[in-house]
């Protein structure tokens, strides 16, 4: 018995056991290379032999994202300009549950990371830098005797995106209030000169008879 051997174990046990989360809880960050790489979760314990093919690894994502996370006064002004959500692009397995009842299968995540740049203003603070992430998922089945792992695999793009508002200045919006007043002044000539002609036409016809 591992707590008649190590008998802190059984203390740190009592003490740290939650029922909320009866599982494992990780946390914590990683520095990556900006090649393609990925990290996994494995059930595995130096004084107990696990069977395999029980082995369920079920998770839960409470948050996983790439590069610094923006400010408060960054996420106000993200979302003042009416852009697509930032969770939903940035942050697309935050509160996810990923579940299986299937034995020796785990879920494999796949991420396909897009540095994206923003110039919201002027301003050094308004201009940014974050990772967008596209994500697919697959339930892998394993072999006999091989541990199931829970396995996050991720491809940074070697292309960014750069992300700006389109504002448009004065001399525009008067360029095309003056090309639009020139296009309705061309028209309606054009409509007199049709109306004169065909109205020509028809006397001559009507003199003729």
């Amino acid at each position: 018995n591992i707590y008649k051997q190590y008998p802190e174990a059984r203390e740190a046990h009592r003490i740290n056991w939650n029922t909320d989360h009866p599982g494992c809880l990780v946390n914590g960050y990683l520095l990556v290379n900006r090649v393609p790489g990925n990290f996994h979760i494995q059930a595995h314990s130096r004084h107990h032999t696990l069977n395999t093919y029980n082995t369920n690894l079920s998770h839960t994502v409470h948050h996983l994202s790439f590069g610094m996370p923006m400010s408060d006064w960054q996420r106000r002004r993200f979302s003042s300009f009416g852009f697509f959500s930032y969770e939903k692009h940035h942050h697309p397995m935050d509160n996810t549950l990923w579940h299986h009842a299937d034995e020796h299968h785990a879920w494999h995540h796949y991420m396909h990371v897009v540095p994206t740049r923003y110039l919201l203003g002027d301003f050094w603070r308004d201009r940014y830098f974050a990772y967008q992430a596209l994500v697919s998922h697959h339930l892998q089945a394993y072999n006999q005797g091989d541990p199931p792992e829970a396995r996050f695999a991720f491809d940074i793009s070697p292309m960014a995106v750069l992300i700006s508002p389109d504002h448009r200045t004065w001399y525009d919006f008067i360029t095309s209030l003056l090309s639009l007043i020139g296009g309705a002044f061309a028209c309606a000539r054009l409509g007199s000169d049709l109306i004169y002609y065909f109205s020509g036409a028809s006397a001559g016809t009507r003199r003729l008879g």
